[in-house]
């Protein structure tokens, strides 16, 4: 089993985008952390500051704490603590994404309020998931984050894997009444034509991130997005994607965009990207271990591994012969 680790690689060019009220620009290539546990499933924040700088290392421009990073199997004082964590060891290197999503407005207000007291540059929520709520209340929900604090907020539909589609309108609303404080990251399906249509609904004004590990960041790419935001475990692909399709280079991108969207056809839920990122961290001897809170959905099986084995494989030579 190859356990080549790609040698890192300098920050990728982040593309123009429009500017906000963040001090830096949010764009480019923003890495989705995934949490680390010690054996008694406290969070192992030594493997933490490891990841992270490894994410950074390898060309990121940044870092997200979001779904794969597990928020909605974290208490409350576990998501303030690891936002304070993520904020102290990415901050001083890029942007650094904190989710504040959660099943009432109080407490999304409450984590918003925390992630900017730590030094978030932005926030990122998905609405509620427990329940189906309408356009009206969605919009409240929002605007009560946004009013509670100043940073950018990173609107997220998440419906490809918790929760329902969210009306285009009603987020291109939010673009009319916060300006460049919002951001989107569409994640329903059909990827692609709704990320059009929100771009459309938006007077091209919408800033957005493919949201789907990669798998449709080519599509996404020409649609108009401003940047991606994958897991860590093939960081160092995604920026070589991320620079070839800047560049404009037909070829790398095919050549890179191939293998990795075999990879994350694997992963076919929340728990599978769990399972196959904490595998593919352990393997490249960042993760001590590949443990996810359980109750899980997905667990790795054998057959499933040794294919993951040869898709990183075949990443990995991609990622050498685009870059050699």
């Amino acid at each position: 089993m190859s356990t080549r680790n790609p040698a890192p690689r300098k920050s990728s060019k982040k593309p123009a985008a429009r500017k906000s009220s963040s001090k830096k620009e949010i764009a480019g290539v923003l890495s989705v952390f995934q949490t680390p546990y010690h054996a008694d499933e406290s969070i192992d924040a030594a493997t933490l500051e490891k990841e992270i700088h490894w994410i950074y290392d390898h060309g990121a421009d940044g870092i997200v704490m979001a779904m794969v990073s597990e928020t909605l199997r974290l208490s409350t004082e576990e998501r303030h603590e690891l936002a304070k964590l993520a904020c102290k060891y990415g901050n001083k290197r890029g942007v650094v994404v904190i989710s504040c999503g959660a099943e009432s407005s109080i407490l999304a207000e409450r984590f918003a309020k925390q992630a900017q007291d730590v030094g978030a540059d932005a926030l990122m929520a998905i609405p509620p998931v427990s329940i189906g709520v309408g356009e009206a209340e969605l919009l409240s929900y929002y605007r009560r984050i946004l009013e509670a604090v100043k940073i950018p907020l990173v609107v997220q539909d998440a419906s490809g894997y918790v929760g329902r589609p969210m009306p285009i309108a009603m987020q291109a609303r939010l673009l009319e009444e916060y300006g460049d404080r919002i951001l989107y990251k569409p994640e329903a399906n059909p990827i692609g034509p709704r990320l059009s249509d929100l771009r459309d609904a938006t007077g091209g004004k919408a800033r957005v991130f493919e949201g789907t590990g990669g798998i449709a960041l080519v599509d996404s790419y020409r649609r108009g997005v401003v940047g991606t935001m994958p897991g860590a475990e093939i960081i160092f692909a995604l920026v070589a994607l991320w620079r070839a399709l800047e560049a404009g280079d037909e070829k790398r991108i095919y050549q890179l965009s191939f293998p990795i969207s075999s990879l994350i056809a694997v992963q076919t839920s929340l728990d599978a990207f769990l399972a196959v990122e904490k595998y593919l961290l352990v393997k490249q001897g960042i993760f001590k271990n590949t443990h996810v809170r359980g109750p899980v959905g997905y667990k790795l099986d054998e057959e499933t591994r040794h294919e993951v084995d040869r898709l990183f494989d075949l990443i990995t030579q991609a990622v050498e012969a685009a870059e050699g």
